[in-house]
């Protein structure tokens, strides 16, 4: 009678080390994934429609009135049996073309072959006619010239073509695949094509179009000298702060992310001592309040330091009484914004910092103290090394998040220019300088890059790896004292100025007018948030709730995508090896370096017209959101991923189970932090972010924060402080689900029993 251990993946074929069967070939059978994208190719060609539904993608009223003969809904199969957009008729040839080698074993040189050719074929010419075949005919004059005048249009991307696209590439991917490329795992070769696919559409592709006007002259050609005049302006590159003038935007935004950058590490890594390593009481107090300042829009934190330190703010007045200093402006420039920034974007390296923290093995911490190393010695020499990279990590999101900032500088940058505000104001401003918004991002990007590879260089080639598949019965060791009194410190001193921020947040939305009549009133919840009870049911009277419940939607929905679309590229980046990993890795942080401007006047560019036609809709929202959001995914994940050994992966490989269960049932569980991280991050910046989100919401789409922006240009402070005190509220009770969702990583086995000292 045989013995089973539950749990454990079954013996199975001997595979390579990327998870490919060696010798598994199923000559008797087809290939079910196969399959399933030859039947999904044919669907998506022959029963959905081809081109976008005016009601939008989740309106399903097509299925009545007409489908599948209306043109309008018509699946691309119909609209070629009706004489209608024939151009879509070569798609028969890749879409037929796998069918020669459904029986077909992947040994056989003709698989690779055909399916290379028709993923390449039917994905290229997709392509070609989207982009060649716009609203008005031909895109392009030498196509005009060599077909004559086209009378119809071409609508965006629908149903079925997306879903074509879709078997086009991963049939390409299971080509190269059977030619063995990784191993012939189908798994990550499908997974990088997808990644790069989507990756190109939505990043890429929208910053090309955006930088190409740096290039544009005012008939409309392109010129170098144009681009070179806009480079070397003295607004942009001045040193006059050097001797008592102004500096330019470049050099500004330089030094202030620098100085952004460091603090919030060393902030971000005092809360997570304090969590992880100390007897503090009150851990969980302290850690929801880490986040409460990426759950807030940023120009309420920026309103809230006037009212705190500006010119009539009562911190100003009361220590002008007491001590009969004249009031200054000393908050608007540098101070104010840094001061921001740094409430702000604390909590980014607190959250990327608290997985590596807790995942330093307490197993190697205990063999320091076993060789006399005190307490002090160990966290110097075996724990703080260990955290390398997500000190790197938290450090680079710092540096990029301050240089895309653009809500704080707005509101308390006064006569300090930074680029991402001089973005902002080139493009809706009475300038309106496409070309000089490009040059400035690309100022902004050569930042971002130099950063990124300067991390890369202080990480090295060293190993970080602490978590192996031995058990560890060990526990963290709490931080020496000479450490833990200036950490307590620091971090309780930030705690105490982050409540009183909010304080005087939670102030403002409760009196009649913030600064001039401080009566108390709760009239502007009612306003934005009343409700009715009638026989119908449940009606939605305040003004906020539509605006709302969008956000909500929105942000469910691009939460999850976000945080599986980072983990699954950190898996790919950290795990394996393939051509072109560095430029695949420059493209997953390349949208998180642009500001939310650029972003929103890109992606109108890039998505108002065919063949992806999606502006004014929700997706474009969902879209925006999933790649400006998908970095923080990616960094927690690799700084995670840094820490657990490959040899993990191999064992798995070794007792039968391929990358996709390695990945699942392996990584995944061990990646807790980084999944927490990636989930609560992107849910609060879908709620709270505005840059990108005032220019893609539509009447239909209307955000939170462009609703309380609305609020704040017409003077009624009350009910926008009032929406955005609801929001934190809202915010906060998402992060504690999600933290009782995703639950928390257990290396140790032992628990820690420790006589807390109150402090």
């Amino acid at each position: 009678m045989s013995v089973e251990t539950r749990g454990a993946p079954r013996p199975g074929p001997a595979r390579g080390p990327h998870g490919g069967r060696v010798g598994a070939d199923n000559p008797g059978g087809a290939n079910p994934v196969l399959i399933f994208w030859i039947v999904t190719g044919w669907v998506g060609f022959c029963l959905l429609p081809w081109y976008m539904v005016e009601d939008g993608l989740w309106s399903f009223r097509w299925l009545v009135g007409g489908y599948p003969f209306d043109t309008d809904y018509a699946p691309g199969a119909f609209l070629i049996a009706q004489a209608e957009k024939l151009w879509l008729a070569p798609l028969l040839i890749p879409l037929a073309l796998p069918l020669l080698v459904l029986r077909r074993p992947k040994s056989d040189p003709l698989y690779a072959k055909i399916l290379i050719l028709a993923g390449a074929l039917g994905f290229g010419w997709l392509i070609a006619q989207g982009f060649g075949i716009g609203i008005r005919g031909f895109s392009y004059d030498w196509l005009r010239a060599l077909f004559g005048e086209m009378d119809a249009r071409q609508y965006g991307m629908g149903y079925g073509a997306m879903i074509c696209a879709t078997a086009f590439l991963f049939l390409l991917t299971q080509g190269i695949a059977a030619r063995g490329a990784i191993n012939g795992d189908v798994f990550v070769v499908s997974t990088i094509g997808g990644v790069i696919a989507i990756v190109t559409a939505f990043v890429f592709f929208p910053i090309a179009k955006m930088l190409f006007a740096a290039f544009v002259t005012e008939d409309g050609t392109y010129s170098l000298s144009v681009f070179f005049a806009k480079f070397f302006d003295d607004r942009l590159w001045g040193l006059g702060c050097l001797w008592g003038a102004r500096c330019g935007a470049a050099w500004n935004s330089l030094f202030l992310a620098i100085a952004v950058g460091v603090i919030t590490t060393a902030l971000g890594l005092c809360f997570a001592l304090v969590v992880t390593r100390s007897g503090f009481r009150f851990k969980r107090g302290l850690r929801a309040l880490t986040v409460l300042p990426i759950i807030t829009p940023p120009f309420v934190i920026g309103l809230a330091l006037i009212l705190l330190f500006g010119l009539s703010g009562s911190v100003t007045q009361f220590v002008a009484d007491l001590f009969g200093i004249p009031p200054t402006r000393w908050l608007y420039g540098f101070p104010g914004v840094l001061i921001a920034q740094v409430l702000a974007f604390t909590p980014i390296a607190f959250l990327v910092l608290i997985g590596v923290v807790e995942g330093v093995s307490p197993s190697m911490e205990e063999a320091a103290q076993t060789l006399r190393a005190n307490k002090w010695q160990t966290f110097r020499t075996v724990s703080l090394p260990l955290m390398r990279p997500g000190l790197a990590n938290a450090f680079l999101l710092g540096f990029i998040e301050s240089m895309a900032d653009f809500g704080n500088p707005l509101v308390l940058g006064g006569n300090f220019d930074v680029l991402s505000t001089e973005i902002f104001f080139a493009i809706v401003g009475a300038q309106y300088d496409q070309g000089r918004a490009a040059v400035l991002a690309m100022v902004l990007l050569f930042f971002t890059l130099s950063a990124f590879y300067a991390q890369r260089a202080w990480l090295g080639k060293k190993s970080y790896t602490t978590v192996t598949g031995k058990g560890d019965a060990g526990v963290h060791p709490l931080m020496p004292v000479g450490l833990s009194v200036p950490v307590l410190t620091i971090a309780l001193g930030w705690a105490a100025f982050t409540i009183i921020v909010y304080a005087m947040i939670l102030y403002g939305s409760v009196v009649e007018l913030w600064g001039v009549n401080n009566s108390l009133t709760f009239k502007h919840y009612v306003t934005a948030f009343s409700v009715r009870f009638e026989e119908a049911g449940i009606r939605w009277t305040g003004a906020a709730w539509d605006s709302f419940w969008t956000t909500i939607t929105i942000a469910a929905i691009a939460a999850p995508l976000t945080a599986a679309l980072g983990l699954v590229t950190a898996y790919l980046l950290t795990r394996q090896s393939f051509a072109g990993k560095n430029a695949f890795e420059f493209g997953t942080m390349l949208s998180f370096a642009i500001p939310g401007t650029v972003i929103g006047v890109s992606y109108i560019l890039a998505f108002n017209v065919p063949p992806i036609e999606i502006t004014g809709t929700g997706i474009i929202l969902v879209i925006s959101f999933i790649f400006r959001n998908m970095p923080v995914g990616v960094r927690a994940g690799i700084a995670s991923m840094s820490q657990l050994d490959r040899s993990l992966d191999e064992s798995s490989l070794t007792l039968g189970a391929n990358s996709w269960q390695t990945f699942r049932r392996v990584i995944l569980p061990l990646l807790r932090p980084a999944i927490l991280a990636a989930l609560v991050y992107s849910f609060v910046r879908a709620m709270t972010a505005i840059s990108a989100v005032i220019f893609l919401v539509s009447a239909e789409y209307d955000m939170a924060t462009s609703y309380i922006i609305g609020r704040v240009e017409n003077n009624d402070y009350g009910l926008a402080i009032a929406y955005s005190t609801t929001l934190i509220f809202v915010m906060l009770a998402a992060v504690g689900i999600l933290q009782l969702l995703v639950g928390r990583v257990r290396i140790g086995r032992r628990t820690q029993l420790v006589t807390e000292t109150p402090v």
